[in-house]
């Protein structure tokens, strides 16, 4: 497994609310962590940075690489839920942070299989040499009227709330988090980031990059393309590359 990432103020905020930390257990197994903080300038840079501290403290404390796929998911909802309730205490205490709160995906590749939760619009993403697929399903209030027949797709890429989210760390004392497992194939690559770059880069774009990239220039590629977009958010990019 190899890991790139990249996170980027944009071209529009002052800070940088995302963050992220990944790394590799061998060359068979890594991880990888993102957040897009939001709450105010202090509260959204916090709330991120506690829930990547706490989630990646979880992850590399606690994983073995002979568990058995449901303990990874055990692991993986234990630490998100543990960083949930950091984020929600650290807001009781200050009234300054009160409703602060940050997305999250986390991924733990190990065995062959990409394990992933998530909560909030940042994604994951599997690119093969066939195709692009999205392997998460934004929790967002535009989501929620595209699956009602509400909006269409291309609607929601332009609507005005698109940016309001449903699920988020840290907001109340408990949350639901989806949890997915998916093969993850020789010569494939999982892409994780926040909605700086897939509210300017769409997947078919990120596609058609991929098939004259390597998982380094590609990376770097998709934080400049979104801000060559616009760049009006922060921007977070993480790809963890099976090249074994």
């Amino acid at each position: 497994m190899k890991i790139f990432s990249k996170s980027d103020v944009g071209l529009v905020r002052q800070t940088n609310q995302d963050a992220c930390k990944s790394g590799t257990f061998s060359e068979n197994s890594a991880w990888a962590v993102v957040c897009d903080g939001m709450g105010g300038v202090n509260g959204g840079n916090i709330a991120s940075e506690i829930a990547v501290d706490k989630i990646s403290e979880g992850i590399v404390s606690s994983f073995q690489e002979e568990m058995t796929d449901g303990s990874v998911k055990d692991l993986m909802l234990t630490a998100i839920h543990s960083a949930n309730l950091a984020i929600h205490d650290e807001a009781a205490n200050h009234i300054q942070l009160a409703g602060m709160g940050t997305t999250v995906v986390a991924v733990i590749v190990s065995g062959g299989i990409a394990h992933i939760a998530h909560a909030g619009d940042s994604r994951a993403y599997l690119i093969t040499q066939n195709d692009i697929r999205q392997l998460t399903t934004d929790h967002s209030m535009v989501q929620e009227m595209v699956n009602n027949g509400d909006i269409t797709e291309q609607q929601a890429k332009i609507h005005p709330q698109k940016n309001i989210i449903t699920r988020a760390l840290g907001v109340e004392s408990s949350i639901q988090i989806d949890y997915s497992e998916y093969e993850f194939y020789s010569g494939s690559m999982l892409l994780i980031c926040t909605d700086g770059l897939t509210n300017y880069i769409d997947a078919k774009q990120i596609f058609e990059l991929s098939k004259t990239m390597d998982a380094d220039s590609l990376t770097d590629k998709l934080v400049t393309l979104a801000k060559d977009c616009g760049g009006g958010d922060n921007i977070t990019v993480v790809i963890i590359e099976n090249y074994c």
